[in-house]
């Protein structure tokens, strides 16, 4: 019986069913500033168990830099307008100069704010189902905002993580420079057109180059030298092995090389 059915090709489904085409990647490439950003929250740990405050983080992939944040205690979707809608005029965008990419949660997804950026001519895009991958630039900046050598296992009050999420977003957008990407800058001055002042002076910040040079040139250790024969009237003694030196001229040369190759 089978063996028919299946020669008329009726071994199969045979009711209709939907069929759903694969998601396609968003793939978004930006060459200024203000011209992609990408959002996202992330919980921290307040005072007691059970009890988290919402991070909202915007974040241009061009530059780095970070016009926006909002931390709350609960998710909401008016917040997540509010916080779009004032970096936005902050920032002075035109209409059909943006695109905002965000995962599929409940405040990305959100009417109020897909209204919000069809009246500001803002294109908004999203990650596939279930595909963290797609969002690269706020996962990692989350990872350095949570890595930092001074973030606490839980905060004491909402007023104490606003103090401490204040400063470190102060540094990291003024003061850092640990974007690769970016040619050692600081995301701001990437973002405000000030990289050629940032390049003409590599000597005002030479913390990231200095270990960068320590790691790439160091003094070769000398081979250990055979011990003289021994003699009856002589006992045997084997040489210590020098130790490399390191001087201040030595790493002033590292540091040389390594910015003509930089």
């Amino acid at each position: 019986m089978y063996r028919i059915l299946a020669g008329d090709g009726q071994v199969r489904e045979r009711r209709r069913q939907a069929t759903h085409p694969a998601k396609v990647k968003p793939e978004l490439c930006a060459s200024a500033p203000n011209q992609v950003w990408s959002w996202d929250i992330t919980k921290l740990r307040g005072p007691t168990r059970g009890c988290y405050y919402q991070l909202y983080v915007i974040i241009d992939i061009y530059s780095r830099y970070v016009p926006g944040w909002l931390l709350a205690e609960a998710e909401s979707s008016e917040l997540a307008k509010l916080l779009l809608s004032e970096a936005i005029t902050k920032q002075g965008i035109t209409r059909d100069q943006l695109t905002v990419h965000a995962d599929r949660g409940a405040s990305m997804a959100s009417k109020p704010v897909a209204a919000l950026l069809a009246d500001l001519g803002v294109t908004k895009s999203h990650s596939r189902p279930r595909c963290s991958n797609d969002n690269p630039y706020s996962e990692s900046q989350f990872k350095t905002f949570k890595y930092c050598p001074t973030f606490p296992d839980r905060f004491g009050s909402i007023q104490d993580a606003r103090t401490f999420t204040r400063t470190f977003f102060t540094y990291y957008n003024h003061e850092q420079r640990l974007h690769s990407g970016i040619g050692l800058l600081t995301p701001a001055e990437v973002h405000y057109g000030r990289a050629d002042q940032g390049l003409r002076r590599p000597s005002s910040h030479p913390g990231p180059r200095l270990r960068r040079a320590s790691r790439a040139v160091r003094p070769q250790t000398p081979t250990a030298t055979r011990p003289a024969p021994s003699s009856l009237d002589q006992p045997t003694t084997t040489p210590r092995t020098a130790r490399p030196t390191y001087s201040v001229k030595s790493s002033q040369m590292c540091l040389r090389a390594c910015l003509r190759l930089w």
